[in-house]
């Protein structure tokens, strides 16, 4: 796997995903190598901040640093080269003789790591970095981009210009890639409305199987209604936190940091029904997705897929999200939720839950058999597998670990 970020060397849900995938297959009996950059995440994380100590784990991690530590990957994003790194990873792939290369956020590896290796390889798209040097379609700090403006928003958001996106270059590095990877189709269609040429697959992410699955606590001295995520303005969470101040029927429980945490609690200023509870990890959510009368996820951006969109229906919560990106897709798939198209229609929707009896246990129930149909890690690993096997077949690469896939 060649990644950016991962974990505790990461800011967000790639990394976690990689590290997801990565112990799944692990466990199946199969040898994974993990490379990412440790001067990535140290050029990018806060001041002061530390990484958690690594979990020990049977995947063997490759961390990338360099003597000039923050000026590799800034040169990389520039050049969308590997350079320094390039040897190593050259040599390694080389050495190694991979059957299967994931590769996954490459925006401070290189893409000419694409080129290297006679392997089945995969590009798992997390965000829309192929088509936005911004990574997610956010124009401006403040709207969703449905103009491209790339340069004037990278100039405006500080970030160095990437004049190779002008070239055909990229197009050429994804001619080596066997298939791109994606977790839902809005991101598909994205791309391919970019010119984002590729044979494309809609493989749905997993996420982990919960330790139990308990029937709601109806009688709770609150019904709450629970955000879980990022505290950034893309989230949205800024248009929902006026509803609840004015709806006291019910609470608002906000799972999660971020940049934007002063300013949200600025505007939740003197509101008993709405709590921060900062950063939780996920035993704890899943305590909180049992209870919860539903799952909000107010984003303004495009978002491509919630991840917490399957926990949450993994403990049977339903789920309401603005209309817009991906995210409504997983919710109308399986009939697990609500989606809205202003704020203004939230209270209707808060009061079916408080009032309809059984409405939320009917949900809950549909979201839960969308779980098993779609966000399994069984699920998720049998249609990986049957890719790797039909890639592998028409480039005829036969290897006993491609075969072993069958059995995964």
């Amino acid at each position: 796997m060649l990644t950016t970020f991962y974990p505790p060397y990461n800011f967000g849900g790639d990394g976690i995903w990689v590290q997801r995938l990565s112990e799944a297959l692990v466990r199946l009996g199969h040898h994974v190598d993990v490379v990412h950059s440790v001067d990535a995440y140290n050029l990018l994380r806060p001041n002061g901040s530390k990484p958690a100590q690594p979990v020990p784990s049977d995947v063997n991690v490759y961390s990338l640093k360099s003597s000039l530590g923050g000026i590799t990957p800034l040169l990389i994003q520039q050049t969308g080269r590997s350079l320094l790194q390039r040897q190593m990873l050259k040599d390694m792939i080389a050495e190694k003789n991979y059957d299967v290369i994931g590769y996954h956020n490459m925006s401070l590896i290189g893409l000419e790591a694409f080129s290297w290796g006679n392997a089945v390889k995969l590009y798992t798209a997390h965000e829309y970095w192929l088509i936005c040097p911004m990574h997610i379609l956010w124009r401006y700090n403040r709207e969703a981009c449905e103009k491209r403006t790339c340069i004037s928003c990278q100039i405006q958001g500080s970030r160095p210009l990437q004049l190779w996106r002008y070239s055909d270059y990229m197009q050429r590095q994804l001619a080596h890639i066997d298939a791109i990877l994606s977790p839902s189709q809005f991101l598909i269609d994205k791309y391919r409305d970019g010119g984002i040429k590729a044979e494309y697959s809609l493989i749905p992410l997993f996420t982990p199987t919960p330790d139990n699955i308990a029937p709601a606590n109806d009688t709770i001295e609150r019904p709450y209604f629970l955000y879980v995520g990022r505290l950034e303005k893309l989230k949205g969470l800024q248009e929902i936190i006026p509803v609840f101040k004015k709806y006291p029927r019910a609470d608002l429980l906000i799972a999660g940091e971020g940049n934007y945490q002063a300013e949200l609690k600025r505007i939740a200023a003197g509101a008993k029904n709405i709590r921060f509870l900062g950063l939780l990890d996920y035993a704890e959510l899943q305590k909180l997705y049992k209870n919860t009368r539903a799952l909000i996820l107010p984003s303004i951006c495009y978002e491509i897929f919630g991840s917490v969109i399957p926990e949450a229906f993994s403990q049977r919560a339903p789920v309401i999200v603005n209309n817009i990106g991906g995210m409504p897709e997983a919710v109308l798939q399986c009939n697990g939720g609500f989606t809205y198209n202003s704020p203004d229609e939230i209270p209707d929707l808060l009061d079916r839950l408080l009032d309809e009896p059984g409405l939320r246990q009917q949900l809950g129930e549909n979201g839960y058999q969308g779980y098993l149909n779609r966000w399994t890690e069984s699920v998720h690993l049998e249609k990986y597998f049957a890719l790797i096997r039909d890639i592998a077949r028409r480039k005829k690469i036969e290897t006993p670990a491609i075969a072993a896939t069958a059995h995964g």
